[in-house]
C-alpha cells in the first residue's frame, strides 16, 4: 500500500494513536480537527481551514489559512492539498457524526476523490464508510460487525456481496429503495462488488488498526 493522506476533521472519531503512521504518511489538521490532535499529543505536518470552529488561528508553523466565505469545506481543502502532493490514498478521521450536513459533505468528497483517481475512508465513533466505483471492496469483519451498502448513484448494476449473512449475486441498488441496509458478516472475509455505479458501504465495529491496510 502507498503512502496516505491523514486527516483530522472535527467529529468524534477514535483515537488517532490507533494508527501507524509511516514518513512518507502526511497528516492535515482541519480547522478544529487541530484541537483532537493536540489532546492526543500529536503534533500535524500541516493545519488547514478559516478556523471558524477553532475560535483562532493555531499556533503552528506550517498554517494555510482561507476565508470563511469560500466553496470549499475545510475538509476538502485538506484534500486538495493532499492530492496535489501526489497522495492517492487518504483516511479521514472524524468525517462521520455531528452535523448531519457536514456528514454529507464528506460523504460527497469520497466521491470528489474517485473523479480525481483516489480512494478514501471515513473514520467515526465506531463505524466507517468508503466508495467504491465500477470495482470491488475486501475486507474482514467480525460476527458482531454490520455492514451496509447503498447506491452513491441513481442505480448501480451488477452488485455482489459475498461474505455477508444476506448475499447478492449482480443485482441492482438504486437510490430510492434501502436493500442493502444493515447486513452482517459471518465470520469471515467480505467482498462488495459493482460493475456499472458507485457504492457507500458502511460498516459498524471496525477493527481501525487494520481496516486501511486491508482496503
Amino acid at each position: 500500500m502507498g503512502p496516505v493522506c491523514y486527516i483530522a476533521g472535527a467529529m468524534p472519531a477514535p483515537e488517532m494513536a490507533l494508527f501507524r503512521r509511516r514518513e512518507s504518511d502526511l497528516l492535515i489538521a482541519a480547522d478544529a480537527g487541530y484541537r483532537h490532535l493536540c489532546r492526543q499529543g500529536i503534533v500535524p505536518d500541516l493545519v488547514v481551514g478559516d478556523f471558524d470552529s477553532l475560535g483562532a488561528e493555531p499556533d503552528h508553523p506550517r498554517v494555510i489559512r482561507h476565508p470563511v466565505e469560500k466553496d470549499d469545506t475545510d475538509t476538502l481543502l485538506a484534500v486538495r492539498i493532499g492530492l496535489e502532493r501526489g497522495y492517492r490514498r487518504f483516511c479521514i478521521y472524524g468525517g462521520l457524526g455531528g452535523l448531519l450536513d457536514h456528514t454529507l459533505a464528506n460523504l460527497q468528497t469520497l466521491l470528489f476523490l474517485l473523479d480525481h483517481g483516489a480512494w478514501g475512508l471515513l473514520l467515526g465513533e465506531g463505524q466507517a464508510v468508503a466508495a467504491v466505483r465500477n470495482g470491488t471492496l475486501r475486507f474482514e469483519g467480525e460476527d458482531r460487525d454490520r455492514v451496509s451498502v447503498f447506491a452513491a448513484g441513481d442505480r448501480a448494476e451488477g452488485v455482489t456481496l459475498r461474505g455477508l449473512y444476506y448475499p447478492l449475486d449482480h443485482g441492482v441498488l438504486t437510490n430510492s429503495f434501502p436493500l442493502g441496509v444493515s447486513n452482517a458478516f459471518t465470520g469471515g472475509p467480505a467482498e462488495i462488488s459493482v460493475e456499472q455505479g458507485t457504492l457507500f458501504v458502511i460498516w459498524q465495529g471496525a477493527r481501525w488498526p487494520t481496516v486501511l491496510s486491508d482496503l
